[in-house]
């Protein structure tokens, strides 16, 4: 394949498995589609899909799982910790091999169209695909959740760049949009104290001063009596792993709280496990060359 995109859909599913293979099982025996990685956690209540391949074959195997989600999702019944403002909440395109951002772009622009109109289904753009420079952060799109979003559609800044301007009654909307690859990371804490969570997280995203490139925030793990900071690092050259375990493991202080653990969710960059291995062992020039693997694949 000369040109070769990444797409990482989170559907707003994660405790019925019957639902979450349904979608899965789109991406499946699907010429010029590799289905690499899918998750899902109970306490978020989401599904988080990762899948490559040749840009035409990713935008209708989107379309496809969209409709699937449409079909099998219900807001209204809904629940969950991570914050979502539709069935198939967002949809987010990464240039990977002989594609350029722009190209990513125009893709996300052409399955938005589709969604919207195959579906009624109301489409936001967010990132490098946004309209306007407020819509790029995707927390700005989703504040009210799917609850708040009949309300929200009524204001005309908040109106959707497809679609109709009323909510899909039990899908919601989408947020779609093009890229660069980020790190979704979560650190886990030793306390059942939601409120530290939160107070952590406002402090290591970049919105509340913190790393410049990290949005974070407070998750309430109550099937394992923990609380989690869960984040997204849109930058890992610039932002990394260790930097924000290291920042949170030093808010976590000054409320006697320990780190329990952490979680990566779908695919990483080898550089970035490179660089948080080089600071941990203090490994002077490390570099991808030194791994095996490496070699391997070539």
């Amino acid at each position: 394949m000369d040109k070769i995109v990444e797409c990482v859909p989170n559907f707003s599913e994660g405790r019925i498995l019957e639902k979450v293979e349904r979608i899965a099982n789109v991406f499946r025996a699907k010429e010029n589609v590799k289905l690499l990685d899918y998750s899902n956690d109970k306490d978020h209540n989401r599904m988080v899909v990762t899948v490559i391949g040749e840009p035409e074959a990713i935008k209708n195997s989107i379309i496809e799982a969209v409709g699937v989600a449409i079909e099998i999702i219900d807001l209204t019944k809904h629940e969950g910790q991570h914050p979502r403002l539709g069935a198939a909440d967002v949809i987010p395109f990464i240039p990977i091999k002989g594609m350029t951002i722009g190209e990513a772009d125009a893709l996300a622009k052409e399955v938005g169209k589709i969604l919207a109109e195959k579906y009624n289904l109301p489409v936001y753009f967010y990132e490098k695909s946004a309209s306007a420079e407020y819509r790029q952060n995707l927390a700005a799109i989703r504040k009210g959740e799917f609850e708040g979003l009949v309300e929200k559609m009524k204001l005309p800044e908040w109106k959707p760049d497809l679609g109709p301007e009323e909510p899909h009654p039990t899908a919601g909307a989408s947020v779609v949009g093009a890229r660069m690859p980020l790190i979704a990371f979560n650190v886990n804490l030793h306390t059942t104290r939601f409120e530290i969570a939160d107070k952590i997280a406002k402090k290591v995203r970049f919105i509340g001063g913190g790393l410049r490139f990290c949005k974070a925030m407070g998750v309430d793990l109550k099937d394992q009596g923990l609380m989690q900071v869960s984040m997204n690092l849109t930058d890992y050259t610039k932002t990394s792993i260790y930097q924000a375990v290291e920042m949170i493991r030093f808010e976590a202080q000054r409320y006697g709280v320990s780190v329990a653990g952490c979680e990566l969710i779908g695919l990483v960059p080898l550089q970035a496990v490179v660089d948080t291995a080089s600071y941990y062992l203090g490994l002077e020039g490390f570099s991808t060359k030194q791994i095996l693997e490496t070699y391997l694949s070539e």
